[in-house]
């Protein structure tokens, strides 16, 4: 595997490696990324994915290439495959890059010839996000097949359902869409359910924030849509005992969830950004070990 770009891309039994190798960064990993240089390019706003890059490529010893979207050359006019190339002839071994654009790595793949990890793209894909959830999930059961996973919120616009409904699939657990009007994304062979009947037969939730952002407004104010699409205190009650609740935050406390549940016992948001740290650093070295940088 040259780059990391898409769940599209993942088998099974690459998935499953990559679990194994996360469960392992209590001890040493295969190789040594002691002298190696990152570029993290980030072109959109990010907290945890960002950061968990940055931990993740510390403890595996690698340096940091400084990059501010700002102060960069792309205020006059380079392009992304200029900067990105730029970065590759200085001497990176790595690119962790998140762009607006749904297929922004397309003009990259083929042309560079370090690895390239997909940060989130546009609405497109957050492939290193659902890793990091199928993790969460794994620690939790075990396994995946047969699981029912419903995905809650703004489908349409959420690069973390796009990547979640392959990949889960890929590992044999049964993906619904929970349905929002004016939310759905009818490219997607996927089944929709209420939120109530959603609640009453998942062993996962997963909730997702409206994406004011990329769509100019919902229609939807806070109270009512956590009232209708959210979930509230009593939808909570009607879960079944064992299901656990995610969400890939930020979270929007009030509006997709009940503040009361972010941190609830069957809660593993929080959970699921301490696990950030260990999949990206299972990624970077799978990348880095399979070109051969490391020894």
């Amino acid at each position: 595997m040259q780059h990391f770009l898409s769940a599209k891309d993942l088998s099974a039994d690459v998935i499953q490696s990559i679990m194994d190798r996360a469960e392992a960064t209590g001890k040493p990993l295969t190789g040594d990324s002691r002298g190696h240089f990152a570029a993290n390019l980030f072109f959109e706003p990010s907290t945890r994915t960002k950061t968990s890059f940055l931990v993740a490529e510390k403890k595996l010893g690698m340096e940091i290439l400084d990059f501010q979207t700002e102060t960069s050359s792309m205020t006059k006019g380079e392009s992304l495959y200029d900067t990105a190339r730029t970065y590759e002839a200085i001497g990176a071994d790595l690119l962790v890059i998140r762009h607006g654009r749904d297929t922004w790595y397309e003009q990259l793949a083929g042309r560079i010839s370090i690895p390239i990890i997909n940060a989130g793209s546009g609405k497109g894909e957050h492939p290193t996000q659902c890793m990091l959830d199928l993790f969460t999930i794994r620690q939790e059961f075990g396994a995946f097949k047969g699981l029912n996973v419903a995905i809650a919120g703004d489908i349409k616009h959420s690069r973390v359902a796009h990547s979640h409904a392959c990949a889960l699939r890929t590992v044999g657990a049964n993906v619904y869409f929970v349905e929002v009007p004016g939310f759905k994304d009818e490219t997607l062979d996927i089944p929709y359910v209420t939120m109530d009947e959603a609640c009453a037969m998942c062993d996962v939730l997963m909730l997702l924030r409206i994406q004011h952002e990329r769509h100019g407004g919902s229609g939807y104010d806070a109270a009512s849509y956590l009232a209708d699409y959210g979930l509230t205190m009593e939808r909570e009650r009607n879960m079944q005992g064992h299901a656990i609740i995610l969400h890939p935050a930020p979270v929007n406390r009030g509006v997709e969830i009940d503040t009361r549940l972010v941190e609830c016992d069957r809660s593993r948001i929080f959970q699921q950004m301490e696990n950030g740290v260990a999949v990206r650093m299972a990624i970077i070295n799978l990348l880095l070990e399979e070109r051969r940088v490391l020894v």
